[in-house]
């Protein structure tokens, strides 16, 4: 099977252009909303740049085996963030927007909260039909790369990360 390999400076300039575009777009917003665990790197790096606070929630859509599960389901949920979100712009962040499911099941639990408004970022949109929908509600989402349906391998997930950086240098010359 066919594999993506980013390295970590491809993360970063993916996350830089990703805020950039947002700063250029006029959206400001008061929070990141890290989706876990995929989300939280990138999440970080954009801060770098957007210099706002970041809330972290988890949520799963893949079991032990990385198989997929009938529904997102949560894993931490934070109460204080939930209290924080009333009437705030978010940036919701994850890795890749690959089925949606995960990324509906969170737009909709925080849309529950009365944000003034939520925007999506993730690094990576697969282009390929989704099982899930983006709500009507959230009108501005930044992928920062569309990618053909390949599994990816992030290097955060990397057992030995210098054979994984090798890796994503061959993609790179094939």
């Amino acid at each position: 099977m066919e594999k993506y390999h980013f390295t970590y400076d491809d993360i970063h300039h993916t996350a830089k252009d990703i805020s950039d575009r947002v700063t250029a777009s006029g959206y400001e917003p008061d929070v990141i909303v890290a989706i876990g665990s995929g989300g939280f790197i990138p999440a970080r790096i954009i801060r770098t740049f957007l210099a706002k606070p970041i809330l972290a929630v988890g949520v799963a859509y893949y079991d032990q085996e990385d198989n997929p599960t009938e529904e997102p389901r949560k894993v931490q949920w934070i109460e204080e963030a939930e209290r924080k979100l009333h009437g705030k712009r978010i940036l919701l962040v994850d890795e890749i927007d690959d089925s949606r499911s995960t990324l509906e099941y969170c737009i909709r639990e925080l849309l529950r909260h009365h944000p003034a408004e939520i925007a999506v970022a993730v690094l990576h949109n697969k282009e390929k039909e989704k099982k899930g929908a983006i709500p009507s509600e959230v009108k501005r989402y930044y992928a920062g790369r569309d990618i053909e349906d390949r599994w990816v391998v992030y290097p955060w997930d990397a057992q030995d990360i210098d054979a994984h950086n090798a890796e994503a240098g061959r993609g790179r010359k094939a």
